[in-house]
């Protein structure tokens, strides 16, 4: 794989996967564009552990918070809003969900979803329930607002983002607004949220990458990849935070709308990836 795809590839997943326009989309839109060679499961485990790493780097303090609260210790930290002991269980009951779809339907997800008119299909149809998501009223503003029923609504939505195409952050962050979570409080859940699963479905990898090995080739492709996609995820989580304080969702809808016509025209008209 050449050094400057696996940059590329990088950047995009760091983008992608916290923006909510489905990094699956763009990972299997652009190689089929440029005519590039699949990276492999490998390159996949790089790009899974660069964005675990970007969250657990941004959200540390948030981390060691949630586990303290949650095991019924004090956090010196700890603010008004902030004192919720629940959140770990809420992110352990919305986490089960999502675990237990991507283990029985992750291969097929991987293999007979994997077709560009679903994935545009997917990018159009989840911009429109994002876009009357975004509508609903925003009466909780803070982390210890969050309940049991919210945790499981965004958790077996969630289960959703195993089909190319949904864009994981999307669903979740839709399913915290249609629960009147506000904008920023249901981005942070989702952001929180998605950490277990990244991090169940990079050991899984792990573990079949260790049947065949990873290539010496692919030794510094890897690297690169974990680390920039760490680097571009953690300005992508700062940026998207604070734009939601102040914007909508709506550019973002109308992007998943386009890019979804966009896809569905490759592979009708010019067979790509279809």
């Amino acid at each position: 794989m050449p050094l400057y795809q696996a940059i590329v590839l990088a950047i995009v997943q760091g983008l992608t996967e916290f923006l909510p326009i489905s990094s699956s989309a763009h990972l299997a839109t652009i190689p089929a564009i440029m005519h590039w060679n699949d990276p492999g499961l490998g390159f996949d485990i790089a790009l899974h552990v660069g964005t675990l790493v970007a969250i657990l780097i941004f959200f540390f303090r948030d981390w060691v918070q949630v586990i303290a609260n949650g095991l019924g210790f004090a956090y010196r930290g700890t603010q008004p809003g902030e004192n919720s002991r629940a959140l770990l269980w809420f992110l352990i009951i919305g986490t089960i969900p999502g675990a237990i779809v991507g283990a029985a339907f992750n291969k097929y997800a991987e293999h007979d979803l994997r077709n560009l008119y679903i994935i545009g299909t997917m990018m159009i149809l989840i911009g429109i329930v994002m876009w009357i998501a975004d509508r609903a009223a925003q009466r909780k503003t803070e982390m210890d607002q969050i309940t049991w029923t919210d945790a499981l609504t965004v958790g077996v939505l969630q289960a959703l983002a195993i089909v190319p195409g949904t864009s994981r952050s999307g669903i979740t962050i839709s399913a915290g607004r249609f629960r009147q979570l506000d904008r920023e409080i249901a981005t942070k859940f989702s952001f929180l949220l998605s950490a277990p699963i990244i991090a169940g479905a990079a050991f899984k990898d792990v573990l079949d990458l260790r049947k065949e090995g990873l290539p010496p080739q692919m030794r510094l492709p890897w690297i690169v990849g974990i680390v920039v996609s760490a680097i571009v995820g953690i300005f992508v989580i700062a940026f998207f935070l604070k734009y939601l304080r102040r914007h909508t969702l709506d550019f973002f809808v109308w992007y998943r709308i386009a890019f979804g016509i966009i896809v569905i025209a490759l592979a009708a008209f010019f067979r790509i990836g279809g």
